[in-house]
């Protein structure tokens, strides 16, 4: 069977092949009879569209914005908070028609996805610092938006105030009376385990772990309180329960843990729960983030609270402010936002027992 083109459909209709094109691209510049028309008549002959790669090499551009995630995509899909981040940001640009392409921030063999993936921009989420991955977006000269990342004054940044909730969330334990403190924080790369001086390693840290510590020691440490500070490399769960029985299992074991998420949080409880430890009766816990995990555990977990649908929203809008702007020449400006963080108090903490 013969191939079929624009050229083939114009033919069977007897109008030009641009006017075929532009019914599949500029559906405006047709009236609705004459386009239903020439999409029939597609239809009939088989004709699926004008194939995307030639479409984009002629508009350059290709309909898709990146997402560059941490090392694992696996954590686009078993991560709560990033799994409804992602759906804002695909339901903000819904109307566009972009696609969405989820890109690993490390490479594969000879494969770099920041270098390699077609894209007309990209959201760089999460990642560390350490990461080459926006270095090589930014040398591609993509439109960018950073999220929870280290603001820059060159690209937009959308960021929830981690310093302040992680403030909070220890402020709260030392109203309660706790002295015995632990914190189970997550920072990327170097050694797990016990941090000898939290305030100057978390310096090196990605901008969430790091604000996120750094705000836990602005209340503990005026308070007399010098914190247990365990460093994982993610925010896994298994990874935390593990941390967890060792951490719980000593005489002088704390009686309150400060988690970095409410991923870790739920390590802690069942960690907990294995020495025969009662939450909150023997040992409180404090999440963060407000995933629909804090509201599914028993008892509900304690936790700071950030609007993630809201931080997906503004980073697609700004993306898609910055691809505009792109497209018309001229220079965007470069607004960023810090999402306001509340204390959510639940069950699952307590004052100490004496």
């Amino acid at each position: 069977m013969a191939r079929v083109t624009l050229q083939t459909i114009a033919d069977r209709v007897g109008v030009s092949r641009m006017t075929v094109s532009n019914a599949f691209s500029r559906p405006d510049q047709l009236s609705s009879a004459l386009r239903e028309k020439i999409l029939e008549t597609a239809t009939d002959l088989g004709y699926v569209g004008p194939d995307p790669a030639a479409r984009a090499l002629a508009r350059g551009t290709t309909g898709a914005v990146g997402v560059v995630l941490t090392s694992s995509l696996r954590y686009a899909f078993a991560d709560d908070v990033a799994t409804a981040f992602l759906g804002a940001v695909a339901g903000e640009l819904s109307p566009t028609g972009l696609a969405l392409t989820l890109l690993s921030a490390t490479a594969t063999g000879d494969v770099v996805p920041a270098r390699d993936a077609a894209m007309d921009g990209a959201l760089v989420y999460s990642c560390d610092p350490d990461m080459s991955a926006a270095d090589w977006l930014v040398r591609r000269g993509l439109p960018l938006v950073l999220v929870d990342q280290e603001p820059t004054p060159e690209l937009p940044c959308i960021n929830v105030d981690d310093r302040g909730g992680a403030r909070a969330a220890a402020r709260h334990l030392v109203d309660l009376g706790h002295t015995r403190v632990a914190v189970m924080t997550a920072a990327l790369g170097g050694r797990a385990g016990v941090v000898a001086d939290p305030a100057t390693e978390a310096q090196g840290w990605k901008y969430v772990s790091r604000e996120r510590m750094l705000g836990y020691l602005d209340e503990l440490v005026p308070a007399g309180i010098t914190p247990v500070v365990h460093r994982q490399h993610d925010s896994d769960d298994e990874e935390a329960y593990a941390a967890a029985l060792g951490l719980l299992s000593g005489e002088d074991r704390p009686t309150a843990v400060l988690c970095f998420s409410d991923v870790v949080a739920s390590g802690v409880v069942r960690a907990a729960e294995r020495l025969g430890l009662e939450v909150p009766a023997d040992l409180s816990v404090v999440g963060f983030d407000d995933s629909p995990l804090a509201h599914r555990m028993r008892p509900r977990l304690t936790t700071v609270h950030q609007d993630v649908a809201e931080k997906g929203r503004l980073a697609a809008a700004a993306l898609r402010d910055a691809l505009r702007h792109r497209a018309a020449g001229t220079t965007a400006a470069t607004p960023g936002a810090v999402l306001p963080t509340t204390l959510v108090v639940r069950d699952s903490t307590a004052p100490p027992a004496r």
